[in-house]
This record gives structure tokens, C-alpha cells and sequence, in this order.
């Protein structure tokens, strides 16, 4: 299907806009630069793909960043492994910015959440999204993303809490 070049300018400018955000969102599934590179890759290709479908342009920012969490899936099902983040491979992430994670508790914690927890922790503070814009890139009911979200933050407080005290 083709698409339209107007659709097409504003998906580049979108992609372009959250590009940074888009990445970190893709590493913090995959934990490995090169594939969190591949998994944009592939969700760019597959928006473009998609795009003549897309009937609703308002949500252009949500249907991506919703393939981009699918890509980071897929791309995690296929490797059916753990990916040890290292320092350093950490601090290029990071360069500089103030969403990395600072304590690898809180990492490891993350990592240990189920994946409907981990993706609403994610999108909400490291991405800064809304209840309802979060709603709208998972495609489920804002009542259910905010019970989601009270459900993880009790899980991350628990297993933080159960972290400190084996560290005792």
C-alpha cells in the first residue's frame, strides 16, 4: 500500500522528534545496544510498512512507540536470553542523560517485573507519558494502565524492600 507524502513527512518528523526516547524505550527491553539499534530499525521499517493502514494521525506518536514495544518483544523472544548491561555499555547510553538508571537495584527489579508491568514503570517515568497516552501506545483501558501501574509500583517496592534486607 502506498502512502501518502504528507503522512510520510509527518512520520519521519515523529520518528526524527523521539528518536532519543525511542531508543532508550527499545534498550531498556533488549539491554544491548546493538540489538536495541536493530529493534528501531526493524520498527521503523514496519511503520512504514503499516502506515497507509493508519487512518488516525493524532495518535501517530502512540502507534509507534506500540511498535517499537512489539519489535523490543519479538526481538527478545527470539534471543531467549538474559543480556548483562556493563558499565560502561551503560554510560554511552546514558551520555549525559538524567533518565538512566542510577541504582542497579532498581535495574534489576525492573528486569524481574512481568512484561505488561515493566512496559507501563517504563512509558510512565523514563518516557514521561500519560495515563491515557500510555493507554493508547498498549491499546487498553486507562482504568487498567492505572491499576497496572499501582500493581508494579507494589511489586518494585516489595522486591526493592526484600533486596534490602538479603543485603543486611
Amino acid at each position: 500500500m502506498a502512502i501518502n507524502p504528507k503522512l510520510e513527512s509527518q512520520l519521519i518528523a515523529c520518528i526524527t522528534e523521539h528518536q532519543e526516547n525511542v531508543y532508550r524505550l527499545a534498550y531498556s527491553y533488549v539491554k544491548n545496544q546493538e540489538d536495541a539499534l536493530d529493534v528501531v530499525q526493524e520498527a521503523i521499517q514496519k511503520a512504514f510498512a503499516a502506515a497507509g493502514s493508519l487512518k488516525n494521525t493524532t495518535s501517530l506518536k502512540s502507534w509507534f512507540y506500540r511498535i517499537v514495544i512489539n519489535s523490543a518483544l519479538d526481538c527478545l523472544r527470539k534471543k531467549k536470553k538474559v543480556h548483562i548491561v556493563d558499565d560502561k555499555a551503560m554510560e554511552l547510553i546514558a551520555s549525559g542523560s538524567e533518565d538512566a538508571y542510577a541504582d542497579i537495584d532498581l535495574e534489576r527489579a525492573l528486569d524481574d517485573l512481568p512484561d505488561m508491568y515493566r512496559s507501563v514503570i517504563t512509558l510512565r517515568y523514563f518516557e514521561d507519558l500519560k495515563i491515557e497516552e500510555i493507554a493508547d501506545v498498549l491499546k487498553e483501558n486507562t482504568n487498567t494502565i492505572k491499576t497496572r501501574l499501582y500493581q508494579a509500583l507494589k511489586l518494585l517496592k516489595i522486591r526493592m524492600n526484600d533486596d534490602a534486607l538479603v543485603e543486611v
